[in-house]
């Protein structure tokens, strides 16, 4: 039973930043917008939260720098979105080759800049935010010792991330118009939707999901962020369209490559897998990836103007 455990605590550990990824490609798909720059998003507010982190560390110790810190992570997401969108929205740009573009720029920036700032590209922090227990909801049976003990806030962030989106996307006016804008953006523009600002919303909640996603990625695995994240925009993406653009079957598709990673992460912890090289373990989440989107893709929709640049006079 502690292996049960073990592998459902690690599990979560890697469900939570794929799920919020996820959810932030949700958003700016669903308003017409292509994300590719899930990648690049995630090492920019990472590489950002973990310098403020590490900066301010000292004076402000435990939970309130974490948080601190994963806000800075959104707005520097935010702030990477608004080069995506406009490209995309205004310049009617390429929308994959404008996600390329930041996936190649954000490893190369975080590099860089850590070395001006630390001499080295990997950025240290003291890693004190797991919190041991909690009093109470910790002795529940079975639950207990999965969401209550040895747990990091980011965990029950993002289920309210989750239930949040459920509720923008499809119980809000403001999530109406943002499904029409990715459906049919002439229809929304005929009855006075601003497709422009729905589009600009979509993209840069999801820059503010993204980039919160790749500081929950690193806090809870390491003690040192080197300006990657290890491929997870790419998984994320791979979970969205698992998914099939809804919110609940993200978060299953999210548990699933959770899952994958904790094998190839934990393999030589967890007793009865078979002895083979961990290197194998290592790619099981790709392989995982290729066969799940090869074999459920054809029965995947995407809205019907995802990635096409709006036109005013387009029918």
């Amino acid at each position: 039973m502690n292996m049960f455990y073990f592998i459902a605590q690690q599990t979560m550990v890697f469900t939570i930043p794929l799920m919020v990824v996820a959810l932030g490609g949700l958003f700016s798909e669903k308003s017409g917008v292509v994300n590719i720059a899930l990648e690049g998003k995630m090492i920019m507010g990472g590489f950002t939260g973990i310098m403020f982190i590490t900066t301010f560390q000292d004076r402000l110790p435990g939970q309130p720098i974490f948080m601190l810190g994963l806000l800075v992570a959104a707005a520097t997401g935010i702030i990477v979105s608004l080069f995506h969108a406009y490209a995309a929205i205004n310049l009617k740009a390429n929308q994959i080759i404008s996600g390329v573009a930041i996936n190649m720029f954000a490893p190369a920036f975080a590099v860089y800049v850590s070395r001006i700032v630390t001499g080295t590209q990997n950025v240290h922090f003291i890693n004190q935010f797991r919190i041991e227990t909690i009093p109470g909801l910790s002795s529940i049976p079975f639950i207990g010792e999965i969401f209550f003990r040895d747990v990091f806030l980011t965990t029950y962030m993002g289920f309210a991330i989750l239930a949040i989106s459920a509720f923008v996307l499809y119980k809000t006016k403001f999530g109406l118009r943002l499904r029409a804008c990715g459906e049919h953006p002439q229809a929304a523009d005929s009855v006075g939707v601003s497709v422009v600002k729905m589009r600009y919303a979509g993209v840069l909640i999801s820059g503010a999901l993204a980039g919160l996603g790749g500081l929950v990625w690193v806090v809870p695995i390491s003690a040192i962020f080197s300006g990657n994240v290890s491929g997870y925009g790419f998984l994320a993406l791979a979970v969205l369209i698992f998914g099939s653009w809804k919110p609940l079957r993200i978060l299953f598709a999210a548990i699933f490559f959770g899952l994958m990673q904790t094998i190839a992460a934990s393999s030589s912890a967890i007793d009865f897998l078979p002895d083979i090289p961990a290197h194998f373990y290592r790619m099981l989440p790709f392989i995982a990836t290729l066969i799940v989107l090869a074999f459920t893709s054809k029965n995947t929709s995407a809205p019907k103007a995802v990635g096409q640049p709006y036109d005013k006079g387009g029918r």
